[in-house]
């Protein structure tokens, strides 16, 4: 699967004082009480964020930090640190970037933001170029952040969490302990730097990245419409009824269409949890071409065509959700045959988002099943009796609300299919 993204690069923006404490509970943002400070913010033009990666960078981190950005209308420059362009992200994931790292050395960014994975942090930290424009950032006051491994691996190499708290992935701490305060804050900001622990904080962080760029009032527009988790960190609940036991074979093999507008976020989600748990994972474009542009405007290349996929056979087929890419899956007849075939031979299917209100509902794939869906799009849903769930499954469905239950519902699906155990404890290794 390939990813591109592009956004262009633009000018630097005036500033002006603002404060940034959230109100949303949990607080996304954590900050040492004597040695923060408050900083001058615009709020009133485009920004400019540098997302650096490398091959083995981790994909959900990227994707969400790239998404929630643009989200905020930030002005994202996705960068490679390698020689070319295509970058082979961790699980499979392969992304084209939009300009090569040294193509950024002479641009003012607002924001620079790592993404973590390995090898991919160290790649990033033995890059001179990146380590010069970081150093810089730092030097002159402008934000710079860091998730997973690289908040230890680059910044702590690099010198610029000197003297600061800081965060990171846990079995990075030690290596963080020898250059900055470590604490254990899903986000963590000191001074200019703000810090996260992993894949499952991710969504905090660039929410807590949009509230430093942009203010307090378009956090809270962006936070809306991802649904996020009031309890990050908890384990994860299931509504479950009807319980059976999904049958599958070994590894599972899964199918994830995408088209496009599919959203992102909850179609690379899918697929790296599920790769993880070593499922074989077969993602299928429903357009002419692999290639689709998702709402983000990163582009997915998949693996296959869905009329070649639809002469295999699957365990399970899930649909990522996105308005138009879920209209576009409900308009493919070749699809919905295969949803169609899925449910009548008893084996399982899901949707999160958009999809079980425009894909499954309308094509009688939801008939005498409880599901939930993206808050807007429930009205559409025949039973609207478990709507106020963030995953429910109903024998072999199962539905979700949106981009932030997208790591839930994919641990709840490696639960159907591995168990409980194997779920919990992925959960666990990614901050879920």
């Amino acid at each position: 699967m390939i990813i591109k993204t592009h956004s262009p690069l633009s000018f630097p923006v005036s500033h002006r004082e603002y404060s940034f404490n959230f109100t949303p509970k949990p607080s996304f943002l954590t900050t040492p009480s004597l040695s923060s400070k408050r900083f001058s913010i615009s709020a009133a033009m485009a920004k400019e964020a540098l997302v650096p990666i490398a091959n083995g960078t981790e994909p959900i981190e990227a994707a969400m930090i790239i998404d929630i950005l643009r989200r905020a209308e930030a002005n994202v420059t996705v960068a490679s640190v390698e020689k070319q362009l295509l970058v082979n992200a961790c699980h499979g994931v392969n992304i084209v970037a939009d300009a090569l790292i040294t193509d950024c050395a002479n641009t003012t960014f607002d924001l620079i933001a790592l993404p973590g994975g390995l090898p991919g942090a160290s790649t990033l930290k033995e890059c001179a170029t990146l380590e010069s424009i970081v150093k810089k950032q730092a030097a002159e006051g402008r934000l710079y952040a860091a998730i997973c491994a690289s908040p230890a691996v680059a910044f702590g190499s690099w010198g610029v969490l000197k003297g600061l708290k800081a965060t990171c992935y846990p079995s990075f701490m030690e290596q963080l302990s020898s250059t900055a305060t470590t604490v254990e804050s899903r986000v963590q900001q000191d001074g200019r730097a703000i810090t996260s622990r992993g894949p499952g904080t991710t969504m905090e962080f660039s929410v807590a990245l949009v509230e430093q760029l942009f203010g307090k009032d378009k956090a809270d527009s962006v936070t809306g419409p991802l649904v996020m988790r009031s309890n990050p960190g908890d384990e994860y609940t299931i509504a479950e009824l009807n319980t059976v036991k999904w049958i599958s074979s070994d590894p599972p093999k899964v199918l994830v269409p995408i088209a496009n507008g599919s959203e992102e976020m909850e179609a690379i989600s899918i697929i790296d949890v599920l790769r993880r748990a070593k499922a074989e994972v077969i993602v299928a474009s429903v357009e002419d071409t692999l290639e689709t542009v998702a709402t983000r405007k990163l582009k997915i290349v998949a693996d296959m065509l869905i009329d070649e996929a639809s002469k295999l056979s699957y365990d399970l087929i899930v649909l990522p959700g996105g308005l138009p890419g879920a209209q576009k899956f409900a308009s493919s007849e070749t699809l919905v045959e295969l949803l169609k075939k899925q449910k009548s031979s008893g084996k399982p299917y899901g949707a999160i988002c958009a999809s079980p209100a425009l894909v499954l509902e309308p094509h009688g794939l939801l008939e005498g099943k409880k599901a939930t869906a993206f808050p807007s799009l429930c009205e559409k849903l025949s039973d609207q009796s478990l709507i106020d769930k963030r995953i429910v499954v109903d024998g072999n469905v199962i539905t979700s609300k949106g981009p932030g239950s997208a790591l839930e519902f994919s641990l709840a699906i490696v639960e159907k299919l591995f168990g409980r155990q194997k779920a919990l404890e992925l959960g666990k290794t990614m901050l879920v």
